[in-house]
């Protein structure tokens, strides 16, 4: 007599199902700091677990990719076409924002002193420390004096070069780095295999941290900017679909069918708000798909650095917001004078912590916004920012892919496969 099988629930179908557990909850105990606790304690913990591979994987991977590939030209190459690549999608992404937000104009549809204030003490600090910083503090915050001490703090460029280089050392020496590059590769398989481990904690994280979030701000928070939450995502959804849409085109990738392989790594980057939730699965999954190691351990985690394209629609959206709100007329010279100076500090603050609101505390200054306009999207940043955390997710899977063809590093047949798998 044959036993019937249960029906194995997929990773995205959990987190849906934690995700919209956490919004009932979140919203049934709203300002209770028992049930706030104990869902930031979830979502903490989850955090955490992920934060303890992301350094071995991406040091592991990156140092054998870099040795596979042993040229220092083509990681030249390589390196060359990632950050061009990132930078004409960041900037596609900034402008979009722009054009979106002088058409819809959702400042206009608010009234800027009825709104509460949220706090931006810390964004403030971190803001006016960055801003002391010029292009060679820039330059020495990626070189390590201490590797151990960039991975313990989570530093990700410092990482990303002494990786570079440890690699390129291996394959200089030759046959005498092989017993490296295989040890290495043992502790990227075993780091994979503790990745899916910790992936079934998602879902209770994924609750966690939505429910928290709920149960601090409350539906409500959403309903004064509502409008421009939705024009935000709109955007997003936009860039997606068609900008990334067309590079998939150029690139003849099957954008829907891989949309869909990387559809649990959406969700859960939707729901944490998180990069680092999704970067190990994601420098596996870019594998699977065919995409050689070098180039996928190269690029998936600069991209989460530089390639940041839903915050860079994100802050163009809002800066414009804010002047509308505040009746300021801006010509369009000064909203190319915004554009140029979000593509600087987007980059000149790549690592620093809420990088996306110290970049918007940054700019819009430049126009004639009042830094205390900033306050009054404080509250819906977490929401803003899991959908913009999404959308980078989505920038980094093609901006892999897109590099692995152009160096003739994406399998085809590999990628055929997985996706009709």
């Amino acid at each position: 007599m044959k036993h019937s099988r249960v029906p194995r629930i997929s990773l995205g179908t959990q987190i849906i199902i934690g995700l919209v557990l956490g919004i009932i909850v979140g919203a049934a105990t709203y300002h209770n700091q028992v049930a706030i606790s104990t869902m930031s304690g979830l979502g903490t913990i989850f955090l955490r677990l992920i934060q303890m591979i992301v350094m071995p994987i991406v040091v592991s991977c990156l140092t054998v990719g870099i040795a596979n590939i042993g040229d220092l030209r083509k990681l030249g190459r390589i390196g060359g076409k990632t950050l061009l690549y990132f930078e004409v999608l960041t900037t596609i992404a900034i402008i979009l924002g722009l054009v979106v937000a002088n058409i819809t104009r959702p400042g206009d549809f608010i009234n800027i002193h009825s709104l509460q204030g949220g706090d931006i003490s810390k964004y403030l600090a971190t803001a006016k420390t960055a801003s002391k910083t010029g292009i060679w503090d820039t330059i020495f915050a990626v070189i390590p004096t201490n590797i151990f001490k960039s991975m313990s703090e989570g530093d990700m460029m410092p990482v990303i070069f002494f990786s570079v280089f440890f690699g390129l050392g291996i394959a200089a020496i030759g046959e005498k780095g092989k017993i490296i590059t295989q040890f290495l590769n043992a502790v990227s398989v075993v780091m994979f295999r503790v990745t899916n481990w910790v992936m079934k904690f998602a879902p209770l994280g994924v609750f966690g941290l939505i429910g928290m979030t709920i149960a601090q701000m409350g539906l409500s928070a959403l309903l004064p900017l509502g409008y421009f939450i939705l024009v935000a995502y709109l955007t997003m959804i936009f860039f997606c679909i068609v900008i990334l849409g067309i590079v998939a085109y150029l690139f003849k990738l099957d954008y829907w069918k891989t949309m869909k392989k990387i559809w649990p790594e959406i969700l859960l980057a939707f729901s944490t708000a998180s990069s680092e939730a999704t970067l190990p699965r994601l420098m596996k999954k870019m594998q699977d798909m065919g995409v050689e190691k070098g180039v996928a351990s190269f690029v998936i985690p600069t991209g989460y650095t530089f390639n940041l394209d839903g915050s860079a629609i994100y802050q163009s959206l809002a800066a414009i917001f804010l002047a509308q709100a505040y009746g300021l007329h801006l010509t369009w010279e000064h909203q190319f004078t915004l554009l140029v100076v979000l593509m600087i500090t987007s980059k000149g603050m790549a690592g620093v912590p809420g990088a996306s609101f110290v970049v918007l505390l940054a700019s819009v200054a430049t126009i004639g916004v009042p830094i205390a306009g900033l306050t009054f999207i404080a509250g819906i940043d977490r929401f803003v920012d899991m959908g913009r955390t999404s959308v980078n997710v989505v920038g980094n899977t093609f901006a892999s892919l897109v590099i692995g063809e152009s160096e003739k590093a994406l399998n085809r047949e590999k990628y055929e496969k997985y996706l009709n798998q």
